[in-house]
């Protein structure tokens, strides 16, 4: 009874900036995971590109023959992994994908379902009228690398994630401290890749291309939409809380600070400046942090040229 009555208590001082806040990030985590489906639905799938992700594995996956549909089999494995992040990184990380992995297959079944009954928006329909089909698997490489970096982008701003296999590089990354995940992220996407030029009886390696090029797009998309040029930002709080704002900074993002005496210019009162650095990634993390512990806090954010140390990309200095 205790846990409940602490829950009602919580949902009661929830406040309407609180739920405003809510809306708005899973307005933004839909509508990046739509956009998604749209280009896996529009352009991946009818162009049988390979471009790593769950999506990837499903096209490799159906150059066997199997009797399953690849909106099908995205869903089974994209829960799948899902509950691989919960039984290794408990429910609290998981809980960043459900709504993704909820809505993805759902508007992927929707899309498709659209197009049997408007066919004239498929890129199938536009191979049969231009008659090129390496020209149409161009465009689909581009506009689908696109059309999913921007969708990934957008679901990153909402606070959220496209899970897949990226799951699987948090649990790498857990279990083998020294693994970068960007190396991890392009391991596995690689793998991915190669699989399917493997398994394609054709071996088409202009189509293998087409797809290493869409991954590369949607990677630059992602960065230019979310982060401009740098994937790195450094945080300076101005707040009388520094001390709680810094303990929680250490439990929930396993991150540490640096804490700056500093003066005010107008009053010439001492104070405390809180500084972290932080991935990209860690941006909604933190932002909740601060609202959580101190909501008069002063905060300015910079985007770092670079990072370099423990947490972050090694320092090397190469003569």
């Amino acid at each position: 009874m205790g846990r409940i009555e602490e829950i009602k208590r919580k949902i009661k001082n929830i406040t309407k900036e609180e739920v405003k806040k809510f809306s708005k990030n899973t307005f933004l985590v839909l509508l990046g995971t739509l956009i998604i489906a749209l280009a896996t639905e529009l352009f991946l799938i009818p162009a049988n590109l390979v471009t790593g992700g769950v999506s990837g594995i499903a096209v490799s996956v159906s150059y066997l023959g199997l009797p399953i549909e690849i909106e099908f089999f995205i869903t089974i494995l994209n829960w799948s992994l899902f509950f691989i992040g919960v039984i290794f990184l408990g429910f609290k990380f998981s809980l960043k994908t459900l709504c993704s992995t909820i809505a993805y297959p759902i508007f992927l079944i929707g899309i498709k379902y659209l197009l049997e009954v408007a066919p004239w928006l498929s890129i199938v329909y536009s191979a049969s009228l231009i008659g090129n089909e390496a020209m149409v698997n161009l465009l689909s490489s581009l506009f689908g690398g696109f059309f999913i970096g921007t969708g990934c982008a957008i679901t990153f701003l909402g606070g959220g994630s496209t899970g897949g296999v990226d799951i699987i590089t948090f649990v790498l990354c857990k279990y083998f401290t020294r693994l970068k995940s960007s190396v991890s992220i392009f391991v596995i996407d690689a793998l991915v890749v190669i699989s399917g030029f493997i398994l394609n009886p054709s071996h088409d390696l202009a189509l293998c291309l087409e797809g290493v090029l869409s991954a590369f797009i949607a990677s630059l998309v992602i960065d230019k939409i979310f982060a401009g040029s740098s994937k790195f930002f450094v945080a300076y709080i101005i707040t009388d809380k520094y001390k709680e704002i810094t303990e929680k900074v250490i439990k929930d993002m396993d991150r540490t600070t640096s804490i700056i005496d500093i003066q005010g210019g107008y009053s010439l009162d001492d104070k405390k400046m809180v500084m972290i650095s932080y991935s990209m990634r860690e941006y909604n993390q933190l932002m909740a942090i601060i609202c959580s512990v101190d909501r008069r806090a002063f905060v300015t954010i910079h985007r770092a040229h670079d990072i370099n140390g423990e947490g972050f990309r090694p320092l090397n200095h190469k003569k």
